[in-house]
């Protein structure tokens, strides 16, 4: 059976933008079919925040491969053994947080990649190729080449150790947690502070140098975002099920309430 491919992979490298879906409440398969209804390239299913078990954020990753949508998991920082199983059941890429040295990044690319890229153990017929794979030779190596690795930055030593990460073969994007890095850096929740303008320029100059992708996620408001993507993110979480939902039906709300002083 075919690989399944990845949606937002070939939008990277395309140099295009990827916007995420960030899962934290909704359990149902259905998330990921209304991630593709409203035009997301990737769903982010957040193990860190969000209470799923492994069985939870499998069963999500699998309901997503058919339907285009990258499904992507965040692990907890170190949780590298749940993070390969994510990946042996539907995960098209894992989301690595608190990275800041080339060494931690080393040790994600590789417990991410089969030999001779890292030294992922080889778990059977993987989900990604609808448990009908090649040779296993042929099929790890396709695997090697579509899955994301992705490392967040989000403290000034990570900052400081941009250029050494985004130098480590393996890791695909430095995605800048910018809400924790505004709280490490003593500015929590200053989005458009300069200390954090550095940041991003820093951390693009990085990924400009190696060939990775900038990520941007905590960052909504479109002052904020839009300075960001100008200055290179591509990688982009544009919001999760909370929010969307309180924002939507905030809105409605309005809408409805507003009704009752209409002229009829």
């Amino acid at each position: 059976m075919a690989l399944t491919t990845s949606t937002t992979r070939q939008r990277l490298q395309a140099g295009h933008m990827a916007l995420g879906f960030g899962v934290h409440h909704l359990r149902s398969v259905a998330a990921p079919v209304l991630a593709a209804a409203t035009g997301h390239d990737w769903m982010f299913i957040d193990t860190e925040h969000g209470a799923f078990s492994v069985q939870e954020a499998t069963q999500l990753c699998l309901a997503a491969l058919p339907t285009g949508v990258t499904p992507i998991v965040r692990v907890c920082a170190g949780a590298l053994d749940e993070a390969t199983r994510a990946l042996d059941n539907g995960a098209l890429g894992i989301v690595v947080p608190h990275v800041d040295t080339a060494a931690q990044a080393q040790r994600v690319a590789d417990a991410f990649h089969y030999p001779p890229m890292g030294h992922r153990s080889w778990g059977g017929p993987p989900a990604v190729y609808g448990y009908q794979p090649p040779a296993t030779a042929e099929a790890q190596a396709a695997i090697n080449a579509e899955i994301l690795t992705i490392v967040m930055v989000e403290s000034p030593e990570a900052v400081r150790n941009a250029d050494a990460i985004a130098a480590v073969a393996g890791v695909d994007v430095l995605f800048i947690g910018t809400s924790d890095l505004t709280a490490e850096l003593g500015i929590s929740g200053q989005m458009g502070h300069p200390g954090v303008i550095e940041a991003y320029q820093a951390v693009g100059d990085a990924c400009r140098r190696h060939g990775k992708v900038l990520g941007m996620g905590g960052v909504y408001d479109r002052e904020n975002a839009a300075r960001y993507v100008a200055m290179g993110a591509r990688f982009l979480l544009t919001g999760s099920d909370h929010s969307y939902i309180v924002a939507g039906a905030g809105e409605r709300m309005a809408f409805f309430r507003g009704l009752a002083n209409a002229p009829l």
